[in-house]
């Protein structure tokens, strides 16, 4: 079971009120635990103190740049996606041809989650849809729109299925990086996802194109 520690009391705080800033290295430390820790185990069974002595912080101070273990949880998750997105975008400067932009966005994903396995393990242990699909992180504007203006301006251009709105066409996208980065972890696979990433992009490429 869990570690359960004792909440500290704290005066309730607005939605959306801003919290103090916490200095990069100690968040870093934070977040690190954040993956270790919520990777392994589904959200009801991780104590916050597990948390604060990974990262070598008080308790309080998880409360106080954080609030809670939800808000926790989601800011980690918002904050490595968000990784994520700054490389899909700088991988996409400089590129004119289309089926080679949208290759690179499919490559970059994969290669993002199999370099940082305990985001996607994070997600499958921890994150429940019912609670993320309420969170602004359920929508992170620098990831999903990144993909959604290069689907935008694929439909637009009639190189991509205009038959469905593009936000299907990302759910579709999701649904296959998701499952192929789901089923490399647990597989154990050892040999690197990308390696396949050409083929498994063509594959893709066929079911999302629009047709002749």
């Amino acid at each position: 079971m869990g570690t359960r520690e004792t909440p500290i009391q704290q005066p309730p705080e607005p939605a959306g009120a801003s919290r103090p800033k916490l200095d990069p290295q100690t968040r870093a430390r934070i977040e690190q635990a954040v993956l270790e820790v919520f990777s392994e185990r589904e959200f009801h069974r991780v104590g916050l103190i597990e948390i604060a002595r990974g990262a070598n912080v008080s308790l309080q101070t998880i409360y106080k740049y954080y609030g809670g273990k939800e808000a926790l949880l989601f800011e980690t998750l918002d904050a490595n996606l968000a990784r994520l997105a700054v490389r899909m975008l700088d991988h996409l400067q400089g590129l004119e041809d289309y089926k080679e932009k949208f290759r690179k966005v499919f490559w970059v994903s994969l290669d993002f989650f199999e370099k940082n396995p305990k985001v996607m393990q994070l997600i499958m242990s921890s994150v429940y849809v019912n609670t993320w699909r309420k969170r602004e992180n359920y929508r992170n504007p620098e990831l999903f729109g990144t993909f959604i203006k290069v689907l935008a301006e694929g439909r637009a251009r009639g190189i991509l299925n205009d038959q469905v709105d593009e936000k299907y066409l990302l759910d579709f996208i999701m649904g296959v990086l998701g499952r192929l980065v789901q089923m490399y972890i647990h597989r154990g696979q050892k040999e690197p996802l990308t390696r396949q990433a050409n083929v498994l992009f063509e594959m893709l490429w066929r079911a999302l194109a629009k047709p002749a």
